[in-house]
């Protein structure tokens, strides 16, 4: 005779909720602890989070030194994020019980779900300490110093695996882990030596990625990270993070045609990709190709309309082509934003389309607001001088011509300038 939970499965599978419902009530009643207690497996398998958890919760009133059952529920609790509910349950498990160490990583996971990472650390630390040899910990300890980027620390918990014959874990390669972290810390020989035995079957997207970029730190191997990271746009033309390396891998070797492509097929992929627009243009302006750059800024803007960087580099692009109208009312238009951020870099380039145009009241006004920002730039000092000078501005062109001769010793004409300068004041 079938039991009442056998029965309440059946009733599930045929969509019979409301018998269901009723052979469940039985169940508890009626059937044997073991039988409960494989209905409940049963039923969190398929999702009945509820009814098992009153199922264990029933076994567990009976057996309340059964601990298993406590991590049991504990599960259930964090399946529906009632964390404190959890950590009770986990809390009631002793040191001396066979399941707590099954409990202090199933707390360690929850800290760390919540980005509680000194808490997850104790626990692992506190596992490690119980079961030093115990791969599952090991592991939990490596994968919780990778993800906060504790790489070193992470490598010698990754090494003791690979050493004890565990080369995948949870699905991961672990050597590919190793090889990643090193690169990450900088020790990019290492890193070769792990990513490069990587099987292609095991080369993920990041891993792949990270061996690209760590043949791109020697110059001599450049046509390997380029080789590499096509490699990634081809099998995942989505992984975006490619496209501004490699196409500064075209730009190092030269091809700049190639570069521009990358970078415009990056933008295409992530169009809020700001370095992108900004390299597209730069690269664009260096072929000689105005109205591109223009296209490229603009789609950049409309897309980041708030972006510093984007903004200045338009700019830039605006005073080198003499479009000085559209580079004040670009820069016009970004400062009435009171969410954009001023930048004396926008005082300086208003200055110079102003003084371009010739309109001398707005120049001063933006030389002056740009100087005490740039004392330290010889680009900035030179022009500035021979603006104040030319405005009588005396003492500001005292100032930025001062300070363009202590960074420029060797600029004898300049030095000559501020010695008659010096002189003319004191008749």
């Amino acid at each position: 005779m079938a039991t009442f939970a056998e029965r309440m499965l059946d009733e599930l599978s045929s969509g019979q909720l409301d018998d269901a419902k009723k052979s469940f009530a039985s169940a508890l009643r009626y059937d044997d602890d073991d039988t409960i207690y494989s209905l409940a497996e049963e039923l969190y398998g398929l999702g009945f989070s509820n009814q098992a958890q009153r199922a264990y919760q029933k076994l567990l009133d009976k057996y309340p030194d059964e601990d298993q059952l406590r991590t049991a529920l504990a599960d259930i609790a964090i399946d529906e994020d009632k964390t404190d509910e959890a950590i009770a349950y986990l809390a009631e498990i002793q040191p001396e019980s066979t399941a707590y160490l099954e409990a202090l990583l199933v707390m360690a996971d929850l800290y760390q779900t919540e980005a509680l990472n000194e808490a997850a650390e104790a626990k692992l630390q506190e596992a490690y300490a119980l079961a030093p040899e115990e791969p599952i910990i090991q592991f939990a300890l490596a994968e919780l110093y990778f993800a906060m980027g504790q790489y070193n620390t992470a490598i010698p918990y990754y090494r003791d695996l690979l050493q004890a014959g565990e080369r995948r874990f949870s699905g991961l390669d672990i050597a590919s882990r190793i090889g990643v972290a090193y690169a990450l810390v900088g020790n990019f020989q290492n890193a070769l030596g792990y990513l490069q035995q990587i099987k292609d079957a095991d080369m993920t997207p990041d891993v792949r990625f990270q061996l690209g970029m760590t043949y791109a730190v020697d110059p001599e191997t450049a046509n390997q990270a380029i080789a590499t990271l096509e490699e990634l746009q081809e099998l995942d033309s989505s992984y975006a993070g490619l496209y501004e390396p490699l196409g500064q891998l075209y730009e190092d070797t030269h091809d700049l045609a190639q570069a521009l492509i990358t970078y415009q097929a990056g933008i295409a992929v992530d169009a809020f990709n700001t370095p992108l627009y900004i390299r597209a243009g730069k690269i664009a302006q260096q072929q000689g190709e105005v109205a591109k750059v223009a296209t490229i800024y603009q789609d950049g803007l409309a897309n980041n309309p708030e972006d510093l960087s984007l903004t200045i580099a338009y700019s830039d692009f605006l005073i080198a082509t003499d479009d000085h109208v559209a580079n004040i009312n670009l820069l016009n238009d970004f400062l009435a934003d009171e969410e954009s951020e001023a930048d004396p870099q926008l005082y300086w380039n208003l200055a110079q389309s102003y003084t371009a145009l010739e309109d001398f009241e707005m120049a001063t006004n933006y030389w002056n607001a740009a100087l005490p920002f740039f004392l330290d730039n010889v680009n900035f000092l030179k022009p500035a001088y021979y603006f104040f000078r030319e405005e009588g501005e005396t003492a500001l062109a005292k100032e930025a011509l001062y300070n363009y001769t202590q960074l420029a010793p060797n600029d004898f004409e300049m030095i000559e300038l501020y010695d008659q300068m010096q002189a003319d004041e004191q008749l």
